[in-house]
Parts: C-alpha cells; sequence; structure tokens
C-alpha cells in the first residue's frame, strides 16, 4: 500500500501535537508515560518528535487519559478545527 504524502499542514499540526503531549508530560519519564498509555516508549518518541504526525486515533486517546487531557483540548490546541 501506497500512503499518500502529508501535507506541510498534517506535519506542522503532527508537531504541535507532539509538543502539547511533551509539554503535558512535564516532569514524567517517556516511559513511565507510555507504559500507562499501552504503548512503546519509541512510539511515545516518535510522535513527541514529529517522526509520526498521524498517530491512531487509539494511541491518541490513550496518552490524553495517561495525560490528563481532554480529547476536546487537543484538538483545539492541535488546530483540528477551525474557530
Amino acid at each position: 500500500m501506497v500512503r499518500t504524502p502529508l501535507t506541510p499542514e498534517e506535519r506542522e499540526r503532527g508537531e504541535r501535537l507532539g509538543r502539547l503531549l511533551r509539554e503535558a508530560r512535564g516532569g514524567r519519564s517517556m516511559a513511565e508515560v507510555a507504559a500507562s498509555s499501552g504503548i512503546s516508549a519509541e512510539t511515545l518518541r516518535k510522535i513527541e518528535t514529529g517522526r509520526a504526525p498521524t498517530p491512531a486515533f487509539f494511541t491518541v486517546a490513550a496518552l490524553a487519559r495517561s495525560l490528563g487531557l481532554s480529547m476536546d483540548e487537543l484538538v483545539y490546541r492541535c488546530g483540528l478545527v477551525r474557530t
């Protein structure tokens, strides 16, 4: 399966998501947050650095729950909905 290249806007949105998650993680270790979310630390690292700009919905939901973020807040702050 060939994946369609991401647009610059999609890449920027992924970078915003990564920054938001990194900020929300604060002093918690990447391994701790990843384990509590049911994902690998490498997957979290890729999301936080923007190397995985379009993570699966359930991955984002698990991270949000682990970090105490609402999905509404993530959607708004990552620019997924235009105001």
